[in-house]
């Protein structure tokens, strides 16, 4: 299993992480299969991490349909360009941006391929990576109006926080060697 190999390449220091990563994912009752593998390629694309993707994808890709995996790299490729985009525009002192049109093509947030609420799921956890606070905001608030509690929210950005810090502790680890 990919998440047993990713655990042990992890160092002794990083204990925490190989526990959080297997309850996160190998222990995951709160995310539907969909939601949990979707969750977890998004993420792994979105860490930026070449070897968490590596070992995440082959079984991300086993537990997803063909849409679903689609969308979930769709899901990374399209909060790359927005979390820079809004990130940006909340953070400039100038408040005139918020009223431009931005002038980017985003269709598949409106036609991701799969159920609304997984991709807006996915979407959010790869926003916590990214740090952006108002598309953070922005999927909560669809999620809630979906009726999507908190504690399902919560265990996407626990995905994306567990694999962000094993994609830095193993990225490290490798270029120390």
């Amino acid at each position: 299993m990919a998440l047993d190999e990713l655990k042990s390449q992890l160092p002794e220091y990083a204990k925490d992480l190989k526990l959080n990563l297997g309850s996160v994912i190998g222990n995951n009752d709160a995310l539907t299969q969909q939601q949990l593998w979707g969750t977890v390629l998004a993420c792994a694309i979105a860490s930026r991490s070449p070897i968490v993707l590596r070992e995440l994808e082959p079984e991300a890709k086993a537990n997803l349909s063909p849409e679903a995996y689609t969308a979930a790299k769709a899901a990374a490729a399209i909060m790359a360009m927005n979390n820079v985009y809004y990130r940006t525009r909340h953070l400039l002192s100038d408040p005139e941006y918020g009223n431009l049109r931005a002038g980017l093509r985003m269709n598949v947030i409106g036609n991701p391929g799969v159920e609304k609420v997984d991709f807006e799921l996915w979407s959010l956890a790869v926003s916590a990576i990214n740090g952006c606070g108002m598309c953070l905001d922005s999927h909560e608030q669809v999620l809630r109006k979906a009726d999507v509690s908190r504690e399902t929210i919560q265990e996407a950005f626990k995905i994306a926080a567990v694999l962000q810090a094993v994609g830095a502790t193993l990225d490290a680890e490798a270029a120390l060697a």
